[in-house]
Order: structure tokens, then C-alpha cells, then sequence
């Protein structure tokens, strides 16, 4: 009987989602609290919906209480002429300063849903240099699809050709309630398109860690400039790291240190890091101290006796003798 409970306890130890997770969640339920959206199809108009929140999160989701900051920007471009459209700038380059790519760790409901897709078991593939050369594709993305493109073409590029978000949280969202049916069948090329790019993401997500983020993600691209100077987010002493590259094994994203523009500070390099010399930024101000700390191996302890002037188990031993 005794293993039967502590199997049932151990399934339950298992499934029970990091604090990250739990943020994750409360994030993408408060981005998109209109629950009444998904049942009647009407899309929130009030006033939190002139705010952009950190995330990506489609302005035309059922469910959507504010605005996404990609597809501001592409309006206010769209929009602006000759001027900078400063507010939608200035929104993106405070949440860039305070938080940087956390957002996309810990806020973004698009990789949460990849996250979850990628917990599907299935052969899985790693990094390598194929996906480091691929991951500055979002960068091009930003560039062309939104920047160049609806200043020239008049156009919100990305949400128009790429964005899963609009399709699978505007278009679906909206087509899936019963008196929008008749609509189905007008449906042209571009939705057909849409919809083909977003299936591609998803079944992306379940071999590759964040497909969408890593690769095609310009507001990750965007965050990614800020990653040094932000508030919040992972730092390395440099003082106390052995570069005994657990770090750089341990994380699912492409990068080539620690906190550098493809990290996400999810943490999970600080629970590895034998040395603890990955910390958070401010977490004094946000965050206690680390709550999972991986313990010292036995291989670096003689190490650091030594750069601490003690002496080791197998000095004693030999002086006893």
C-alpha cells in the first residue's frame, strides 16, 4: 500500500507546474479576461484596449483586453508619415528596459501554448548551428515585415502574412462562433495561407523547444536589443564561473551566454550552474534569493578549498599519515 501512495504522490510531484508556468497561465488569462468574447464573438472595444500589454496577444482575439505591440506598431507606422509614432515606441522601450526578453519567458501566452506543444513526447530536436544561423531569421522579419513594409506598402506585413497569433486567436476565435459560419466559405487564398503557416508552427513547436520564438518571433527580436540593460532578467559573475558550459547545455534556446538577445530568462540555468554564479538581476527588489540551488560537485570542491586557502579532505588524510 505504502507503494502505491508514494507512486501516486511521485505522478503528482510530476505534473506540478513550476512557478513559471503558474505566471505564464495568470499572464494569458489576464491578457485575455473578456471570457465573454468567446461566446458572443465580440471583440472588447473598451478602454484598456488603447494599452499595449508586454506579450504577443492578437488586438482582434475574442478574449483580448488590450493591444498587441507589434501590430501597434505596424499601424502607427501605417499611420504616422513623416512622424515617429512615439507613444507605441516609447511603450515597447520601457517594457524593453524593465523586463527584456523575461517577457517572453514568463508573460507571452504564444510561448506558453509552444512550450506545452513541445511536452508532447516525441523525438525532439536539439540546437545546433542549423537552428543558431535560423534563429536571426526573426530579425529579417523585423526589418522587412515590420518596419519597411507598412511604411512603403501601407501594410501591417507580419500580422497580414506570419502572425499565428492573429490566426489562430482572431481569425479562429472569431470564425468558430455559430452565426459567423456562413463565412467559411468565403474565405480566400490569404486565410488559406494563414492558416497553412500557423499549422506549420504548431506541429514546429511539438519537435523544436519555442519554433515560433526562436525563429520567427520579431517582438522576441525587438526585447532581444534590451536583454543586457534590463531591469529583470539572469546575470553571470564572471568572477565566480568555472565556463564549465552547463549553462549553455541546459538551455533550450540558441544562445551563446548567458542573458545574451536569445535568452529568455526562464532560470533554468541557475538551477544547473555548479558554481552559483547565475543570479537574478534586482532580486533583492522582485524576486528572493534562489530558491533551487544545484549542490557543488565534488569534482570543483578541492578547487575551491584551495582558492580559499583550506585545506581538503585529502590533504588532511595525508598529513594524518
Amino acid at each position: 500500500m505504502k507503494k502505491v501512495w508514494t507512486k501516486i504522490k511521485n505522478f503528482f510531484v510530476r505534473i506540478k507546474p513550476s512557478k513559471r508556468k503558474i505566471v505564464q497561465l495568470y499572464a494569458a488569462l489576464l491578457t485575455n479576461a473578456n471570457i465573454k468574447g468567446f461566446f458572443n464573438g465580440q471583440i472588447y472595444k473598451g478602454a484598456t484596449k488603447n494599452l499595449c500589454v508586454p506579450g504577443l496577444n492578437c488586438y482582434s482575439c475574442p478574449g483580448a483586453i488590450g493591444a498587441c505591440p507589434l501590430g501597434s506598431l505596424q499601424n502607427a507606422l501605417m499611420e504616422s508619415d513623416t512622424r515617429l509614432p512615439a507613444y507605441i515606441f516609447g511603450t515597447i522601450i520601457l517594457f524593453g528596459l524593465l523586463l527584456g526578453r523575461t517577457i517572453c519567458g514568463w508573460l507571452c501566452p504564444i510561448g506558453l501554448g509552444q512550450e506545452l506543444l513541445y511536452k508532447i513526447k516525441t523525438p525532439k530536436v536539439k540546437k545546433n548551428k542549423v537552428t543558431n544561423v535560423f534563429s536571426y531569421l526573426k530579425y529579417v522579419l523585423l526589418a522587412v515585415l515590420v518596419l519597411i513594409v507598412p511604411m512603403i506598402a501601407f501594410i501591417p506585413g507580419f500580422c497580414e502574412y506570419i502572425c499565428p497569433a492573429g490566426t489562430f486567436e482572431g481569425g479562429l476565435g472569431l470564425l468558430l462562433q455559430e452565426e459567423r459560419y456562413a463565412t467559411l466559405a468565403q474565405l480566400g487564398p490569404l486565410f488559406t495561407w494563414k492558416f497553412t503557416v500557423m499549422v506549420l508552427i504548431i506541429v514546429g513547436s511539438i519537435f523544436f523547444f519555442r519554433f515560433f520564438c526562436r525563429f520567427l518571433c520579431p517582438l522576441g527580436a525587438l526585447y532581444g536589443f534590451f536583454c543586457r540593460i534590463a531591469v529583470l532578467g539572469v546575470k553571470l559573475d564572471k568572477n565566480k564561473c568555472t565556463d564549465c558550459g552547463l549553462c549553455i547545455t541546459a538551455c533550450k534556446m540558441d544562445i551563446k551566454h548567458v542573458g545574451d538577445h536569445e535568452c529568455i530568462h526562464c532560470g533554468d540555468c541557475i538551477k544547473v550552474c555548479p558554481a552559483k554564479a547565475i543570479s537574478w538581476k534586482a532580486e533583492k527588489i522582485f524576486v528572493r534569493a534562489n530558491d533551487v540551488d544545484a549542490p557543488v560537485s565534488t569534482e570543483i570542491k578541492p578547487l575551491a578549498s584551495m582558492l580559499k586557502g583550506k585545506e581538503t579532505p585529502a590533504e588532511t588524510e595525508g598529513k594524518n599519515e
